[in-house]
């Protein structure tokens, strides 16, 4: 069996870190984030083969996970020639497999057991099936009805309050028979949510939706890219290095160089290489990257700091991200929100 992996997005949400980092490959503590999805599918051993379609900045990504070697499991690439949309993306990923694939799309973060997903599709001969996921705020998503059997019913799209008949959204994670594809053009921009999935409905196939009620997030904004990085060292999804750690939930290179005057504080991530010189402080919730470096009393608290940043002395950083090899001068302040590309240089006593 194969499983197709959407990460051909150019990750417009997530810029300015998307600009020279393509998303599959933002780091996740010290792990590109495909590789979270990865772990997810090697737990189905019949999953031999994962396809990534991909359009922007394939090299990267190839460059990072090569045939699949290093991570346990097969992998290869097929680039789009244009964008193709969802399902026109599918579609060109899927050529020269035959029945049923797993696909996910490249923003999504869960612990869910695929293995009960493929066999509801198989128990009951599903032409496609989709995980649903509930949310708090329904308004803001495109919600899909089902009936008491589990039978998709109804998607409906930018909901007015009078229409919301439930909180169930589509969690982006699909089981889809590669027959059903033929009604997909081929060469052109098409949508799977848009038009694949009301075609199902139309034509009275059989189309499941499977409840996913458990941790779920899409990390495609800087505020969830943070809040996943907060929910692993709290507990609230467990993942590498966290995963069978008790709170509170540390992990300390023990390549880092920490001065015994700094402060750590749990849960935390300190990567390999670190230098945190005396006074300064590791706050809890704090992610700092692979050789980066704290200066005396220099404070990182409840932020993501990626590999090769330097926070000056005296800087504080407060739940805001730095990319790669930033340069924060001393006493700067970096506030809640703030999102620092790639090479940032702030001068002494600069407010962000």
């Amino acid at each position: 069996m194969k499983a197709i992996l959407l990460a051909g997005g150019q990750g417009t949400r997530l810029r300015p870190l998307t600009l020279n980092t393509p998303k599959p490959v933002v780091p996740i503590f010290d792990r590109p984030f495909l590789t979270y999805q990865i772990d997810l599918l090697k737990q189905v051993p019949e999953i031999d083969e994962v396809v990534l379609s991909l359009n922007y900045q394939p090299e990267a990504i190839a460059a990072v996970f090569g045939d699949g070697s290093e991570f346990g499991i097969k992998m290869r690439y097929v680039v789009e020639p244009e964008p193709l949309g969802t399902g026109g993306g599918i579609k060109f990923a899927s050529r020269g497999i035959d029945g049923p694939i797993v696909v996910f799309n490249g923003d999504v973060l869960t612990e869910i057991d695929l293995g009960a997903v493929i066999r509801l599709h198989r128990e009951r001969r599903a032409r496609a099936t989709i995980v649903l996921t509930p949310v708090e705020n329904p308004s803001a998503f495109g919600l899909v009805e089902t009936d008491d059997r589990q039978n998709v019913q109804r998607f409906i799209e930018k909901p007015q309050p009078g229409d919301i008949t439930t909180n169930r959204i589509n969690a982006g994670i699909y089981v889809l028979e590669t027959a059903t594809f033929d009604r997909i053009p081929d060469g052109v921009s098409w949508s799977i949510e848009r038009k694949y999935f009301p075609s199902l409905i139309e034509r009275g196939e059989t189309f499941l939706a499977f409840d996913y009620p458990g941790y779920w997030i899409d990390i495609g904004t800087p505020e969830k890219y943070l809040q996943v990085h907060h929910d692993i060292l709290a507990g609230r999804f467990r993942a590498a290095p966290f995963r069978d750690q008790p709170a509170p939930r540390a992990c300390v290179s023990p390549t880092a160089r920490i001065s015994p005057e700094a402060t750590i504080e749990s849960p935390c991530f300190v990567g390999d290489d670190v230098t945190v010189e005396a006074g300064a402080r590791i706050a809890p919730l704090s992610v700092i990257g692979r050789g980066a470096r704290l200066d005396a009393k220099a404070v990182v608290d409840g932020a993501v700091i990626w590999p090769g940043c330097v926070v000056g002395p005296g800087a504080t950083v407060q739940n805001a991200i730095a990319g790669r090899d930033c340069r924060l001068g001393a006493n700067t302040r970096v506030g809640a929100g703030a999102v620092l590309g790639d090479g940032t240089h702030l001068t002494d006593f600069t407010r962000a």
